[in-house]
């Protein structure tokens, strides 16, 4: 898996998605969160990662958890992990504490 892909990123007033296109695949592997608030500091509460199975192992979803870690430093909000795979995620990268809801 290249580590080149583009991920495309959604935001409406609720919440919002990090997506890349599955070369071959009617679905694209997805991030999607809810916006919500703590102590004044604006959240994404992460509640689904999806990876369609022919893409699954290229490391698609873990892409997806490293750009909204990404954008919470450069743009100052929080994650809170509630999906399985971003909960495990945080746990086998501490340095994203700084992020951490």
């Amino acid at each position: 898996m290249s580590s080149d892909v583009e991920i495309k990123r959604v935001e409406t007033t609720n919440g919002g998605e990090y997506t890349i296109m599955v070369e071959g695949s009617a679905r694209p592997a997805v991030l999607t969160w809810q916006r919500r608030e703590k102590d004044g500091t604006p959240v994404r509460l992460v509640d689904h990662t999806f990876t369609p199975p022919e893409a699954r192992g290229q490391g698609l979803a873990g892409k997806l958890v490293e750009a909204i870690v990404a954008d919470a430093r450069e743009h100052g909000f929080r994650i809170a992990p509630q999906c399985p795979y971003v909960v495990s995620a945080f746990a086998r990268h501490p340095e994203w504490v700084d992020v951490k809801a």
